[in-house]
């Protein structure tokens, strides 16, 4: 696949955003468009990167954004549009987590993960759809969790809102087919962002253990997969459910 390919049809590197950017599996897609051309803008609550991009103004812009407040979600579609045009690509990987067995969980609990990683989706897609559909073409790509289709004691909150993202994706996928628009869902299985490396080794092993390819993820492999999603090579892919889990869900 040339660089080429993932760009628009004239040639122009693409407007993209990546939301909960700042770390680990978003910061990883946002280098993976960034090394092929593209303009990026990311979203965190702090509007700051775990590290150092080493990208000029030109092609990125990292902005403080609380995915649950529909007026800074508004604001920051308006500062990239002013910037550079309409989101062609969208990365919704913003989430969080409330853990806890249901008997002890909280409503706030349950209201703050549903609010952040299925409601909050839903606004900046529909958002983002708005303007995709003026221009016939787009990529949609929500992050999903492996814990949608396994279940994990104490995350009730989370696995529901990780697997409402299915039925959302693919319903919009049908929507918006006719414009050249597809709508795709990575599930990540076990990765390695520095929550999970706060373990220790011996739990890392634990994890690993459980995976048919013996390892857990780098933020890579699922920013790889996000990235072919986005590209040309994907245009007749739309309403999947990939994962990218080592064959931890396999079957399921």
């Amino acid at each position: 696949m040339s660089d080429s390919e993932d760009t628009t049809a004239a040639g122009e590197p693409r407007v993209v955003l990546v939301t909960g950017g700042s770390r680990g599996i978003g910061l990883a897609c946002a280098e993976w468009f960034l090394a092929r051309g593209d303009r990026v803008a990311i979203t965190s609550r702090t509007g700051s990167t775990e590290r150092d991009l080493g990208a000029d103004a030109d092609h990125f812009l990292s902005l403080s954004c609380d995915m649950t407040d529909a007026a800074q979600v508004e604001a920051a579609f308006e500062t990239i549009e002013a910037t550079w045009g309409p989101v062609e690509v969208l990365v919704a990987n913003a989430g969080v987590t409330r853990d806890s067995l249901v008997l002890r969980m909280s409503e706030d609990a349950w209201s703050e993960v549903i609010d952040t990683n299925l409601t909050a989706v839903f606004r900046v897609t529909k958002r983002a759809l708005a303007k995709m559909i003026r221009l016939h073409r787009g990529r949609v790509i929500m992050i999903s969790s492996v814990g949608a289709f396994i279940g994990s004691a104490g995350q009730a909150n989370y696995a529901a809102s990780k697997a409402g993202l299915f039925g959302m994706a693919r319903s919009l996928a049908r929507e918006v087919a006719s414009r050249s628009i597809t709508v795709n869902v990575v599930a990540p299985g076990l990765v390695e962002t520095s929550m999970l490396a706060a373990l220790g080794e011996a739990k890392l092993a634990e994890f690993a253990a459980q995976v048919p390819l013996g390892r857990v993820a780098q933020p890579d492999d699922v920013a790889g997969v996000v990235g072919f999603l986005a590209s040309q090579a994907a245009g007749y892919v739309t309403g999947a459910i990939l994962p990218v889990d080592g064959g931890l869900a396999m079957g399921i």
